[in-house]
């Protein structure tokens, strides 16, 4: 299937043909699969759907609802591969956000109760301190609900990524298809304007 057959071995002081890394490997069956190749897409997902599994069934703890989500989990790889970077992710992490996300999404709308999604800042890391002081009770999910809905579209999922899911700046980086500094930005200035909202 490849345009580029390997060199023939049989040149006095040869050695055998490096074989591409796993990286190499995934990042070009992702390049067929944006071309719409069904061969290359079930090599991928023989390569990689027992990470994604287990991805999604930490998260969802169910198999069932797990065979479900995995099933859209590769429908958007398929539709998404051209959109995929080498410079911004390796191949495995930019699915695995994919994964997660989708894992995420199905858990909000299936188990979790609305006030426990607004707690997103209790759960706030140490290098943004002071910002989980606006939530320490239940009764300010609603003004924090208010204030994350000011936000720009792409910062509000992604505070909420970061700080209720625990993705790490890698895996938004990835799922945003943006610089892991950009992400450290958006993120930096999302909480400044949510703090300004709560004190208002």
């Amino acid at each position: 299937m490849s345009d580029n057959p390997q060199p023939s071995s049989t040149h006095c002081g040869d050695t055998s043909p490096a074989t591409p890394s796993p990286n190499d490997h995934l990042r070009n069956l992702l390049q067929l699969v944006a071309q719409s190749d069904r061969p290359a897409f079930a090599q991928l997902y023989e390569a990689t759907s027992a990470k994604l599994y287990g991805t999604v069934l930490r998260i969802l703890k169910e198999r069932s609802r797990t065979d479900d989500v995995i099933q859209d989990v590769y429908v958007t790889i398929w539709q998404k591969a051209a959109q995929f970077k080498a410079s911004r992710a390796s191949p495995i992490t930019w699915m695995v956000a994919i994964a997660r996300h989708s894992a995420i999404d199905e858990l909000r709308r299936q188990s979790r109760a609305p006030h426990e999604s607004e707690d997103v800042l209790s759960q706030i890391s140490a290098d943004e301190t002071g910002a989980h002081e606006h939530i320490e009770h239940e009764q300010d999910a609603r003004q924090l609900h208010a204030c994350l809905e000011e936000l720009e579209a792409n910062h509000q999922n992604m505070v909420r990524l970061a700080y209720l899911d625990g993705w790490s700046r890698a895996d938004l980086a990835a799922y945003f298809e943006q610089p892991v500094n950009t992400v450290k930005t958006w993120l930096h200035r999302a909480l400044k304007q949510l703090k300004g909202c709560l004190a208002s």
